[in-house]
């Protein structure tokens, strides 16, 4: 199994978690923004069906 060499700085982690979690975030505004647009009606790339029951 690999190991690794040396000990990993703490920014250099700091700044893979925050990209980490950044993809978390942008990826939560963009379905955000899509259930937005599709309780509104104003979804052009996504079609659903409007039938609620």
């Amino acid at each position: 199994m690999a190991v690794p060499k040396k000990r990993t700085s703490v920014s250099k982690k700091r700044i893979r978690k925050n990209v980490w979690k950044r993809k978390g975030y942008c990826a939560s505004l963009k379905a955000f923004s899509l259930g937005k647009s599709l309780s509104t009606g104003n979804s052009k790339s996504f079609l659903c069906d409007k039938q609620i029951k």
